[in-house]
């Protein structure tokens, strides 16, 4: 293999980490705002936004990494993507903020009205956040029409069937990821609650996943081949098996997080089939990570970047997961 090409996988390898860490992290943060919105307690909605709160912008940081990796490492895979989801972007970063906004406010007012307003606003920037990310990742699975470097769809494909069906299966993961989390940051009622979350959504989780892979394989030969591989059917295959009977079983342990790390671990192995489903493709069906890489210089300056962002942020990550360690306590009935 040349050194050019390797340089590039290197790139494409930590383009996809920070997506990852993105998804894994902010998703969990998503889920929760998800589920404050079934939650009629005001003093569990209160401890579900505290639970959050310290860390959900550190988590944020994996994005901004993700998207600059890719314009600075893969440009024309950006000038073909940004086109083509304008609309799902810009809701997205919208409903980011929105949420933002309402994690930060909600405690600068006693009024309980506004506060159950307040709480609607992060459910919903919740769920539209999580559901336009759903969709720009089934609108990248099912291809993008391209000619000459440029977009050449109409920048609706996004709203197509097979988009909109990944936009819920997300939705319902990022809710399920919530759910542990709660399970491992609270206790009593709440506790109780998200575990029963938990289980429904896991079982939810996987049905949709199985039902996601089928209709993947029906777009394309390629990916029917790739994903019906017996290497690929014997090891994801055995290895998700093995993280859905462990999270069946986590609960009977005395670390309130296994059933988080089971949960992280399906989303982990998703992300790998996918990648193994695209790959070479950046942008299917015709774009490779070969022909959309920036110049040798660039991709080298940029992964010299990466080494040196990524340590820091991941300590930033932890040292704030372990300052806001510990368990969150719901305040009494009548708490706002």
């Amino acid at each position: 293999m040349l050194e050019g090409d390797v340089i590039v996988l290197l790139s494409a390898a930590a383009l996809a980490f920070s997506v990852l860490s993105y998804v894994l992290l902010d998703g969990t943060d998503l889920g929760v705002g998800i589920l404050l919105g079934l939650t009629r307690s005001a003093g569990r909605r209160r401890a579900m936004a505290v639970s959050i709160l310290p860390i959900w912008d550190a988590n944020e940081t994996w994005l901004v990494l993700g998207g600059g990796g890719l314009l600075a490492l893969f440009p024309l895979a950006y000038a073909v993507l940004l086109p083509a989801l304008y609309l799902p972007f810009i809701a997205m970063f919208l409903a980011l903020i929105m949420r933002a906004m309402a994690l930060e406010f909600r405690d600068y007012t006693q009024s309980p009205t506004l506060k159950r307003g307040i709480d609607a606003l992060h459910t919903c920037g919740s769920l539209v956040a999580g559901g336009c990310q759903g969709a720009v990742l089934g609108t990248l699975v099912q291809g993008i029409s391209s000619q000459n470097g440029q977009f050449s769809g109409t920048g609706w494909e996004w709203l197509s069937p097979f988009a909109l069906y990944c936009a819920g299966v997300l939705v319902v993961g990022y809710a399920w990821l919530g759910a542990c989390w709660l399970y491992w940051r609270s206790e009593g009622d709440l506790q109780r609650t998200a575990r029963r979350q938990a289980q429904c959504l896991a079982a939810a989780t996987l049905v949709l996943l199985m039902v996601l892979l089928l209709w993947t394989s029906g777009l394309n030969p390629g990916y029917a081949q790739r994903l019906s591989s017996p290497v690929v059917l014997g090891a994801m295959g055995g290895t998700g098996l093995f993280a859905f009977i462990a999270f069946a079983l986590s609960f009977r342990s005395r670390y309130d997080v296994v059933p988080l790390i089971c949960a992280l671990s399906v989303f982990v192995l998703a992300f790998t089939l996918m990648v193994i489903t695209l790959f070479p493709l950046i942008v299917p069906p015709s774009l490779t990570l070969f022909s959309a890489a920036s110049g040798r210089t660039s991709q080298t300056f940029m992964l010299a970047g990466f080494v040196l962002l990524m340590p820091v942020t991941f300590f930033y990550n932890t040292f704030g997961f372990r300052v806001f360690s510990g368990k969150v306590h719901v305040w009494g009935r009548g708490t706002p």
